[in-house]
């Protein structure tokens, strides 16, 4: 007699096995989210800083090397990411607010 259901068939290890690495693939992009979100709020944050206070060159550059550290943390071995996505930025608001070339 063949069962109807499938927990009862030869592919029921299977099935469970794979079930148990879904909510970790899950968890795994919920972290992903959470600490893309972190970096992105605090590149706003560091952008507002740069943009409005009265920073030296100097505490600039650093607070922009403090985001790229962060970013590191974050997300380790993504130097190339963060030179493409946020290091523009960030220079672009250094160069509007010192006058730089």
């Amino acid at each position: 007699m063949i069962s109807e259901n499938p927990a009862e068939g030869p592919l029921s290890s299977e099935t469970n096995s794979s079930d148990a690495s879904v909510p970790n693939a899950e968890e795994s992009v919920a972290d992903e989210r959470r600490r893309l979100r972190r970096l992105q709020i605090l590149v706003q944050m560091v952008s507002s800083v740069l943009a409005q206070s009265d920073l030296t060159i100097e505490e600039a550059a650093e607070l922009a090397a403090g985001v790229r550290r962060a970013a590191l943390a974050l997300f380790p071995g993504k130097e190339l990411a963060f030179d493409l996505l946020y290091k523009p930025r960030l220079q672009r608001i250094i160069h509007e607010r010192f006058g730089l070339q």
